[in-house]
């Protein structure tokens, strides 16, 4: 058992502050996510961008009294708190875990690479379920603060361990190796993903080696021959130290020279792969229900372990033939009677769900939240204790209706009838709640889905979710944050982040995008338009929001909604202050838009003095912030014109200031001047089509946020003369193929881009389109990919195929294409 006196004592801290030593049992990072505070410790993190001290006050007053903290606190603030001085409180995270770790002595898996890693962590957990008792990284929790949120989850009755581990830079697989200390390690395989901040292939093979400095097994493939020589060097120099006994063995195989297990045929057929191999001059062979490269790289990997603990080959080979699939990301989807939908229905464990109940609070789109959740296998516990604990977490994530699938689970629905506010129904099997299943018992609610795989809940997913176009653009969450923090990183603490998404969020969706920046405590958003800024207030957008073309029409709208105008002119400065003195109302925010050479919207040198009479003293008015916009900010050739924008902004804006006599927000950066112009960053920038993944510059490290993907509908072979398509316009110059795909004009797939001149990825070629786009189809000639068949995924724009491609070739810019997708296309969001 941990309490404050004993975690000191781990940490050399100083426990500035004991009032009691309550049992702490969880670790809390991040304060919107608390969930147990009697048995939480608070550890606040700190980063170039971010104090998380500040949230001591938030997390104490809602009942968390246990501290880790690296700065003095103002005495008496916490009178019954138990505060832990350390001198960094990310060291102390990893010192804490790692002494967690040392009490267990079971097997440990660590898994690093640069792709797999959380695919062989899940197949392995698929696999192994049934022998051992295992305890595993949440989805892909495998960064300096996701290893140890993993690790801490280790239980005395865990008999297995897996953790995945990731790194960015030289150095860190130092702390995770502590932290992990796998006893079995395997190395994926390498590529150029998140290569950024190594020297060479080599060094980030290197550092990702040290992982298992202290292992007595590696396995790995020798197909890969830089990871090959590195992993030799390494077990010349640690593979013979007395560190441990026996030192690191090395279990390899391989499809092209010998090994431990070598691959010697590997036959696709019908969506199965039939993989024979030798091991020790032994014939094997395994079928796994994939055919893709990934899969069965994967697949060997795991083989290769389940060899390594000495199982039966029989059942090797019935389990591999059950892999399933592995749900790498949560997905919202739109469903029946006005539903949103999470699908998370391949695995179910405490750990995940609890990631799953974040993201459903995150998108809290309607009145009502709702959990269908399956019995959680193989937690440790007793039903009695674990249920209590499922209970507690939904009673703390607000949630309002449960319904319980599977025996356990309903034998334990007391613990759910007990809770006030939590309606609960409860099911034996999946097929008896569809045989009950009745589409108007769910109506506006967002509806979570979350089950281990044997219960296939995919069956409920189909009943729930919306039947859609095939057409559909998918939004990456985890994308949208990242691309966010990289900005960040380039701010200074002080500067604020206002956030653009007016044009329905560029195209991606006005709710679930401000919905996940009110998350992640942006400080402003921006809408074009006040129409737009009351849908996100109906759907519990509370944070600040600029509406930048405000007209008299919408000023009742824009009162009674607490929307901030921009003002642009005298004239509108006045219409607007008399619709404020009419509705009672004083010191109603607005932003004062200054013209600094775009010469669109904005006050002129020449109107300051004026402007600054109307509103010194104005109990009706109260300027939030002074703004301009740059014109070309991602030009270098116009540097000195942006130069002097700026330089005009700080003249008019300080004699504005001055003139007012208090400090206001001033901002003029968008996307390309935070990192083109640091200058200009000031006291807040505005954030818009970098945040969708969009870097003029190509400088920025940024992910791609939209997907837009189709089907195929019908092949055609056509022989030589035939033509395709409106008018004729495109003709087969030999025996040809076409693929008619499901999009058109009315999606938002420019006309211009007919006949070659646009193209789509089709099993991962360039299908150029033959003939003329129509409204709701177009054919894209195949002739040269072999078997594309009916169903087939077609990518638009996205990975593989960036959005400014497609810009390029229609002769326009990616932010007519993102926001004129239609919106008869779904929007599909995900978190990974």
């Amino acid at each position: 058992m941990y309490n404050a006196e004993s975690i000191s004592k781990v940490l050399k801290g100083e426990l500035l502050q004991h009032t009691g030593n309550p049992e702490i049992e969880h670790i809390l990072l991040d304060s919107r996510k608390l969930t147990f505070p009697e048995t939480s410790l608070f550890i606040p993190l700190v980063s170039n961008r971010r104090n998380a001290h500040q949230y001591m006050e938030e997390v104490y007053e809602k009942g968390v009294s246990n501290f880790v903290v690296s700065e003095p606190l103002e005495p008496g603030k916490f009178p019954k708190a138990n505060i832990i001085l350390v001198k960094d409180t990310m060291n102390a995270l990893h010192a804490l875990v790692a002494f967690h770790r040392q009490h267990f002595h079971i097997p440990v898996i660590g898994i690093t690479g640069s792709n797999g890693k959380t695919v062989v962590k899940e197949w392995l957990y698929q696999l192994l379920e049934k022998d051992y008792n295992i305890v595993r990284s949440p989805k892909s929790y495998n960064s300096q603060i996701g290893v140890p949120l993993s690790v801490w989850q280790m239980k005395p009755e865990h008999t297995l361990a897996i953790f995945e581990a990731g790194i960015s830079q030289p150095g860190e697989m130092e702390h995770l190796e502590k932290i992990i200390r796998p006893t079995i390690g395997i190395f994926t395989n390498i590529g150029e993903a998140h290569s950024e901040g190594f020297l060479n292939i080599r060094q980030k093979i290197n550092e990702k080696l040290v992982l298992f400095s202290k292992s007595d097994l590696l396995i790995y493939s020798k197909d890969y021959l830089a990871l090959n020589e590195c992993v030799n060097a390494f077990h010349n120099v640690v593979g013979k130290k007395d560190n441990h006994e026996g030192g690191l063995q090395l279990f390899t195989w391989s499809r092209k020279t010998d090994a431990d297990l070598r691959i010697i045929a590997v036959d696709k057929n019908n969506n199965q792969a039939r993989i024979d191999a030798l091991y020790k001059t032994e014939p094997l062979h395994i079928t796994i229900p994939f055919v893709d490269e990934g899969s069965i790289e994967n697949a060997i990997h795991c083989w290769a372990l389940m060899i390594h603990l000495g199982m039966d080959q029989a059942v090797i080979q019935q389990r591999m033939d059950q892999l399933g699939n592995i749900a790498m990301r949560l997905e919202l989807k739109q469903g029946i009677n006005n539903c949103s939908i999470i699908n998370d229905s391949y695995n179910s464990d405490l750990g995940s769900l609890t990631i799953a109940l974040d993201f459903l609070q995150q998108q809290h789109q309607h009145p009502t939240l709702t959990v269908i959740l399956s019995d959680i296998l193989q937690s440790g516990k007793s039903d009695a204790t674990l249920y209590e604990e499922v209970a507690s977490l939904l009673q703390q994530k607000g949630i309002n209706k449960l319904i319980g699938i599977g025996k356990n689970i309903g034998r334990e629905k007391k613990s759910f009838q007990q809770i006030t506010d939590l309606k609960s129904q409860f099911y034996l099997t999946t097929e008896e709640f569809i045989q009950s299943f009745n589409s108007q018992d769910f109506q506006h609610e967002t509806i979570l889905l979350k089950g281990a795989r044997i219960f296939e809940f995919e069956r409920i997913g189909k009943l729930l979710e919306q039947k859609v176009h095939q057409t559909i653009l998918e939004i990456n969450l985890s994308a949208v944050s990242h691309n966010i923090k990289q900005y960040q990183a380039l701010l200074q603490p002080s500067t604020k982040v206002m956030a653009m998404v007016k044009a329905f969020s560029y195209g991606s969706g006005s709710f679930e995008i401000a919905n996940l920046l009110q998350f992640h405590g942006i400080d402003y958003l921006a809408v074009a338009y006040a129409d737009e800024g009351v849908e996100l207030r109906r759907t519990g957008i509370t944070m600040p929001i600029m509406v930048m073309n405000p007209e008299p029409s919408s000023f009742d709208a824009i009162l009674q909604w607490n929307l901030e105008p921009e003002i642009y002119s005298l004239h509108l400065l006045q219409q607007f202050e008399e619709e404020v003195i009419i509705s009672g109302k004083t010191n109603f925010p607005i932003h004062i838009k200054l013209d600094t050479g775009m010469h669109r919207l904005g006050f002129e040198k020449k109107d300051i003095p004026e402007l600054a009479l109307r509103l010194t003293d104005n109990e009706y008015l109260k300027v939030k912030s002074v703004f301009s916009h740059l014109a070309a900010s991602e030009d270098p050739s116009k540097d000195l014109f942006t130069k002097l924008q700026g330089e005009l902004f700080f003249e008019m804006s300080h004699e504005l200031q001055k003139a007012l006599g208090n400090a206001v927000i001033r901002h003029i950066s968008n996307s390309s001047a935070i990192l083109r112009h640091p200058n200009l960053q000031l006291d807040m920038v505005r954030l818009g089509i970098g945040m969708y993944g969009i870097d003029s510059s190509n400088e920025m490290q940024l992910r791609p946020v939209s997907t837009l993907k189709t089907t195929v509908a019908q092949i055609k072979h056509l022989e030589t003369g035939e033509t395709v398509g409106y008018g004729g316009k495109w003709v087969a110059k030999g025996p040809s193929v076409t693929a008619t795909v499901r999009i058109g004009y009315a999606d938002g797939y420019p006309r211009r881009l007919s006949n070659g001149v646009g193209k789509m990825l089709v099993r991962g070629q360039l299908a150029p389109v033959a003939g003329i786009v129509a409204m709701d189809m177009l054919m894209l000639d195949v002739t040269h990919i072999p078997d594309v068949a009916e169903g087939d995924e077609v990518i638009v724009f996205g990975e593989g195929l960036p959005v400014q491609q497609l810009a390029d070739w229609a002769e326009t810019i990616p932010y007519e294409i993102l926001t004129g997708i239609s919106q008869r296309v779904k929007r599909v969001y995900f978190q990974e």
